[in-house]
């Protein structure tokens, strides 16, 4: 799998590749930028007073990785054959979680305009579902697996206090375009940018969304640089993802201009080259929020 992802890394298109999985009777997806491996079940240690979806914990080559039971956090029956079940080895947010599973079936190359936001009726799932795929007549449910993983360890995630780190700021005149598809996330963005002195903030849930809303403003007759001065972005969003939505505002003539920030829980060593060859003007990886405003200072201010 390692050397198929970097193989789908340089495409530079608006598309996602998805280890499809299985949890009870749904049929799930990960980005295989999140995967690092798939294995085989090994015996877990447990850990006393844990959090009732962590199963515990096992070494992986020297490194402790938590477990976290998929049909505990789901809250969906067991599969029917234990023997097909896998551990999925993941990398995002800067942490490892390994996410058991009851069968790992094959791998979907998508584009992102396929993905649609989910409706809130999906069995329950609709506050851990991101986007919702339909694959040979069966959909095939994206998980917030930042979500998951925040509900079981909140200090992985983004805080507003943290920016009492950064000591007093002053109001700030510049616009921003924030674009972000999950609302909680939004939210703490809103809060964080507004406390560091941020109130000019316009949100997006997609890239899509945002391409239009620029596009309209220069066609308006307006100089963009007049009207927002920082795009700050998610990579994974249905509709078009970030690396697309940058790629296209740093090939537009009227566009490129802005500078873009990459805001993502998928910067890592391994696939930072690819905001790059977007065109990103800097990456900052999830919840490193103190990063990300130092970051927004070193751009526009």
């Amino acid at each position: 799998m390692e050397q198929h992802k970097g193989i789908f890394l340089e495409s530079g298109t608006n598309e996602l590749e998805i280890v499809e999985f299985c949890v009870g009777q749904n049929k799930f997806g990960i980005n295989v930028l999140k995967v690092k491996e798939i294995i085989q079940p090994v015996k877990v240690t447990n850990i006393p007073h844990a959090h009732p979806n962590v199963e515990g914990i096992i070494d992986i080559r020297g490194e402790i990785v938590p477990v976290v039971n998929l049909g505990t956090a789901l809250g969906l029956d067991l599969f029917e054959d234990p023997r097909s079940e896998k551990f999925i080895v993941t990398e995002f947010n800067q942490l490892k979680v390994v996410f058991h599973v009851h069968a790992v079936t094959q791998i979907h190359r998508i584009s992102w305009d396929e993905i649609e936001k989910p409706a809130a009726m999906y069995q329950g799932l609709e506050n851990q579902v991101t986007g919702v795929v339909k694959i040979h007549d069966e959909m095939v449910f994206l998980l917030d697996f930042e979500k998951i993983v925040v509900e079981i360890n909140p200090e992985s995630g983004i805080h507003v206090d943290q920016v009492k780190k950064i000591g007093p700021r002053n109001r700030s005149t510049k616009k921003l375009v924030v674009v972000e598809d999950s609302p909680l996330l939004r939210k703490l963005l809103q809060e964080t940018l507004n406390r560091a002195g941020f109130s000019q903030i316009e949100f997006f849930e997609n890239g899509k969304e945002v391409f239009s809303y620029l596009q309209t403003i220069v066609n308006s007759g307006k100089a963009i640089e007049d009207e927002v001065q920082l795009v700050i972005t998610d990579i994974e969003m249905p509709q078009m993802d970030g690396h697309h939505l940058t790629k296209k505002i740093k090939e537009d003539q009227t566009l490129s201009i802005l500078p873009v920030i990459i805001f993502s829980s998928l910067i890592t060593s391994d696939l930072r080259h690819k905001g790059e060859k977007a065109g990103a003007n800097g990456q900052i990886s999830k919840p490193e929020i103190v990063k990300l405003i130092s970051k927004i200072d070193e751009v526009i201010l």
